[in-house]
């Protein structure tokens, strides 16, 4: 069979080296079998787009030799005897030969056949292509549909690019029918390919009639999970026995397709819709043997279909809990209050960051920034519950913020969700001639941030501890400060300010002089202006805020000072 290929191909046992090399290979790389045969392929052969030898862990084919894997690409670099560097489309199929030893099939052409197809000027290049598969091609188009489809996890992005992969390699019209999960049906794309372009019929897409039980019609069928069929317009030319019977004819009138071939789209649980390749220009009708790669095709559409759903799924989940779990603000008298929270941008849409805000029994008002260790529903469920014990605890804990946070550490271990956490407790009171002051301890969180209305800025470090769920039976500490007429207190959580590509303490430094920047803006637009100036842009964690504004009318002193546990300040 290797003997026979008439395409560049060769054979690489299980290190990588080139076993066999057919004759194109030869002709192409300018190189005899002998000079090929027993030499490292990915040393010989393989270059990055400069030309250089690229770095094993790099090489995508190196990973599919190893991992054994079926790995593509429209775009790869080779070098010839001669030094001259080759753009060449690549495929590599795991393979067995010589009875027990494994190796690998890489097969190469000067231009993928797919976008060969895609290239063709007109629907009657496409349709002598149509009839030309050969298996290495049909390989070649299952490879790179399984790739493209599977690398989003967006469903309109999905339906965008199976109409890609399938025009005009295989016909000049796409309809994709999908089940929505009340068991209703969409038509979500009818596109045609007219003269190189992909032209949407919208006036052909949208809400189907339910899927009928017991039509014996081809679309019926494979909306029900049927195997795959061919139609045309004879096949609809009867009399409609459903209302998705009157939009098939209505779509083949429209359409002008002579010839179509319809397969369920589905998943081992359940059918997600169908697809229907057409042919109006292209003279060819389908026939029985083109059904297997349209199953082909749908197997991995479906699977990249479902991987999108669930993950849409569980995006709506983790928004409506995001809804539920953070807090409304207070409304206190004298005082501004706003809060953000961003989620991990490759993550569910909550996490482990959170902030709280709510009235003490004297009328004080509590503050609060945590961060449970992780980005996801399991980092979420355990902040909820710490939140709602850290409110418990306040509310019923008498004596200074570090005894109610010593509680809550003793607590962690019980909340299976949240091993560790980090947090500031603060509290904010008005005293009568002194103004608003902020008293506040630190269980291994970031510093607050404390600007004043002129511009000057300054972390509160003092009242620091550490953070929840070590077990360290340390000592907590708390802290008092006075607040200016005029200032801003941050409160914030460490996705603000980390990165892999500076220090946190470049991260400090940069959320300071943002924030002293911005210290005469409105409160919204001060937390907007810190979010978008110092969110590092290779930031993948989730991030939270709190800001609280003082009013300006009053004249009030500053000095902050720490207070050790043996001398608690009072309640």
């Amino acid at each position: 069979m290797f003997d026979g290929l008439e395409a560049a191909a060769y054979l690489v046992d299980e290190r990588g080296v080139i076993a066999r090399v057919t004759a194109r290979a030869e002709v192409l790389f300018g190189r005899s079998a002998g000079e090929m045969i027993g030499q490292d392929a990915h040393a010989l052969l393989h270059r990055d787009s400069r030309g250089r030898t690229m770095p094993r862990a790099q090489c995508a084919m190196m990973h599919a030799f190893l991992g054994r894997h079926v790995e593509y690409s429209d775009r790869g670099w080779f070098e010839r005897a001669d030094g001259a560097l080759l753009e060449l489309w690549w495929l590599v199929v795991p393979c067995s030969f010589d009875r027990a030893e494994k190796g690998a099939l890489v097969v190469l052409r000067e231009s993928s056949p797919v976008e060969a197809a895609r290239g063709a000027g007109t629907a009657s290049a496409g349709a002598a292509l149509a009839g030309a598969l050969t298996e290495l091609d049909r390989l070649a188009l299952l490879a790179e549909t399984t790739t493209r489809l599977t690398s989003t996890l967006d469903v309109e992005e999905a339906l965008s690019r199976l109409v890609e992969l399938l025009m005009p390699r295989l016909a000049d019209w796409v309809v994709i029918d999908l089940l929505g999960e009340t068991g209703d049906v969409r038509r979500a794309a009818v596109v045609h390919y007219d003269h190189g372009v992909l032209v949407h019929r919208r006036d052909l897409e949208g809400m189907l009639p339910p899927v009928p039980e017991e039509s014996p019609m081809p679309l019926s069928r494979a909306l029900r999970g049927a195997a795959s069929a061919l139609a045309g317009p004879d096949t609809y030319s009867v009399e409609p026995d459903s209302g998705i019977t009157v939009e098939q004819q209505r779509l083949f009138k429209a359409t002008g397709m002579h010839s179509a071939a319809i397969a369920p789209i589905r998943t081992v649980r359940e059918v997600l819709g169908a697809l229907t390749l057409g042919r109006s220009g292209q003279p060819a009708s389908f026939t029985p043997a083109d059904l297997s790669l349209l199953e082909d095709i749908t197997r991995r559409a479906g699977l990249a279909l479902d991987n999108a759903r669930l993950y849409q799924r569980q995006q709506r989940v983790a928004e409506t809990m995001q809804r539920h779990l953070l807090p409304h603000l207070p409304t206190v008298p004298g005082l501004l209050m706003a809060a953000r929270y961003l989620p991990a941008p490759h993550a569910s849409q909550v996490g482990g960051d959170w902030y709280d805000a709510f009235p003490f029994t004297d009328g004080t008002t509590a503050l609060v920034i945590g961060d449970v260790g992780g980005h996801d529903l399991d980092a979420a469920a355990g902040m909820a519950q710490l939140r709602n014990m850290l409110r418990a605890f306040a509310w019923s804990q008498e004596g200074p913020l570090s005894h109610v946070v010593q509680r809550l550490d003793d607590a962690v271990e019980h909340i299976v969700e949240a091993s560790t956490a980090t947090l500031v407790l603060s509290r904010v009171e008005k005293r009568a001639g002194e103004g608003w002051r902020l008293r506040w301890t630190n269980a291994g969180h970031l510093p607050p941030l404390l600007v004043e209305q002129d511009g000057r800025g300054r972390f509160l470090t003092a009242g620091g501890g550490i953070m929840l769920g070590t077990r360290a039976a340390l000592p907590r500490a708390d802290a008092e400060t006075v607040l200016p007429p005029g200032s801003t207190l941050l409160l914030y959580t460490d996705g603000l300010i980390e990165s892999r590509s500076h220090s946190l303490d470049d991260g400090l430094a940069r959320l300071l002089a943002e924030a002293t920047a911005q210290a005469g803006q409105p409160l919204d637009a001060f937390c907007t202006e810190i979010l978008e100036r110092v969110r590092p842009e290779d930031n993948d964690d989730d991030v939270a805020i709190l800001a609280l504004r003082i009013p300006d009318s009053e004249d009030a002193g500053h000095a902050e000072h720490a207070v050790a546990p043996e001398a608690p300040v009072a309640p």
